[in-house]
């Protein structure tokens, strides 16, 4: 017989009457004082539950002292036995502990399952959105709700309304303005400036009145004045910029840290984090009460100029780079890394109808006729003018070939010439409307990374990567 926690043949044997094991009784009962149940079973088990078991044996001689052999020998065997009931412990605490960590492992794997397949199907529903086209007011595909869309409140809504109708009734007979840039003053541009300002890794660059903005990705701008042809200011933003627009008295800068930061008289008044990765594209409504951004995290969001609070928002189904609104304010334009341009409608930014470049949009521009838009994508040497009056293929009405990679596009006032600009040089496109022919009037090999229209288009301003302004112009 050996004692059912010792494994050691027991001195005084004794047997559970539950389960008919045979324990030590000293160990037994020592257990029982400390959990009050049975070793194995857990069954609850008490000192009158155990049965001597009698067999004969030698009685050994009591120990006079602790001296003694005999005395030191059970001295270690209570030693032992302390061991032995600490080892069983520690075995059952293992087994419950394993039981624990595995029944954990299954849940989290269980909870990793679950996340990926509702991130799948949210990516699903968002490609079934994406493919829903809104043609002459009637909605064509199923109708999905992803994301939750916010649309404009009412009062910002009834002025997207107002100027719409107001600028696009007088679009057509709008007449070209007293004093406007030519093609023979186009062909006679030459470079009439050049300065370095000190903005690193510059990004981007927009013009106000005579001055012109520029952003880096060291977190520097600065204002460059274009009629003195000096540096005005400069501006710490601290953080990376990707964007900048110049809209009145304020200039806002796109962050990739997700801000919208606002400056006015050159000090910092706002900073919006509504995005939660790198803003890529910021635009205003032609009305000048609405601010649109565009990011990473797939979002559009339309602020209230007044107060820079959030008033719409809406997702895509892929990562956004640039943005612009329509001349007459009613649609909102938005490329992104898969190469689709996606147009939304601005009051409630259901999407209306999506444009194929076929690389991820490096830039976009709509034409004051109110019925081109051009665009470019990273790569590509040619940029493609499309019709909004058509769709599918037959909305690509002309694809113009620069020569070299194209960053940055502009298209004047009158929506007579359209800038290019990139890693080969600045190009002007000019459409001759009385021969419905395109021609290219300008050419220059200067690398810039954005263009500007000046006043009258009379001067055509342009940055390069390393803060470099350029002024092409007519030279007095």
């Amino acid at each position: 017989m050996l004692c059912g926690i010792s494994g050691e043949a027991p001195q005084e044997p004794v047997v559970s009457k539950k389960s008919g094991v045979v324990y030590e009784k000293r160990l037994i009962e020592q257990y029982i004082k400390d959990n009050g149940t049975e070793p194995g079973t857990g069954e609850t088990l008490t000192a009158d539950d155990l049965l001597s078991i009698q067999s004969s044996r030698i009685v050994r001689p009591r120990p006079p002292t602790l001296t003694s052999i005999p005395a030191l020998l059970a001295t270690f065997q209570n030693e032992w036995d302390n061991f032995a009931l600490e080892t069983y412990n520690m075995k059952e605490q293992l087994a419950r502990t394993r039981e624990e960590l595995a029944t954990a492992l299954y849940q989290h794997d269980a909870a990793v399952r679950v996340i990926a397949r509702l991130s799948k199907e949210r990516d699903e529903a968002r490609e079934a959105l994406s493919k829903v086209t809104v043609a002459e007011g009637a909605t064509n595909g199923e109708d999905m709700v992803v994301d939750s869309v916010e649309g404009l409140p009412e009062a910002l809504a009834e002025k997207v309304d107002e100027v719409h109708a107001s600028l696009s009734k007088g679009r057509k007979k709008r007449p070209i303005p007293e004093g406007w840039v030519t093609p023979g003053d186009i062909s006679a541009f030459d470079t009439t400036a050049s300065t370095a300002l000190p903005v690193p890794e510059t990004t981007s660059i927009d013009l106000e009145g005579g001055f012109a903005a520029l952003g880096g990705l060291k977190g520097e701008a600065a204002i460059y004045s274009i009629e003195a042809d000096k540096l005005e200011r400069q501006l710490p933003v601290n953080e990376a910029v990707t964007s900048t627009l110049w809209t009145g008295a304020k200039l806002f800068f796109a962050t990739g840290q997700g801000n919208v930061k606002v400056y006015e008289a050159g000090n910092e008044v706002a900073s919006v984090p509504e995005h939660s990765g790198p803003v890529t594209g910021l635009s205003v409504h032609p009305g000048a009460d609405i601010l649109g951004s565009v990011g990473t995290d797939k979002s559009i969001v339309f602020y209230d100029l007044a107060t820079m609070k959030r008033v719409s928002r809406a997702y895509a189904d892929a990562s956004l780079t640039t943005c612009a609104f329509h001349p007459d304010g009613h649609l909102f334009a938005a490329g992104t890394v898969s190469g689709d341009i996606k147009l939304y409608m601005t009051k409630n930014l259901d999407q209306a109808a999506i444009f194929k470049l076929g690389a991820p949009v490096q830039a976009l521009v709509f034409s004051e006729n109110g019925f081109w838009l051009a665009a470019t994508a990273k790569g590509q040497t040619t940029v493609t003018v499309f019709d909004l009056r058509k769709e599918g293929d037959a909305a690509t009405a002309k694809i113009l070939e620069t020569g070299g990679s194209v960053q940055s596009l502009a298209w004047d006032y009158t929506g007579q010439y359209l800038a290019t600009g990139g890693a080969s040089g600045v190009t002007i496109q000019q459409y001759i409307k009385s021969s419905k022919k395109w021609s290219e009037p300008f050419r220059n090999s200067t690398p810039v990374i954005g263009v500007r229209w000046g006043e009258s288009a009379r001067r055509l301003v342009a940055v390069n990567g390393e803060g470099v302004v350029s002024v092409f112009g007519v030279k007095e």
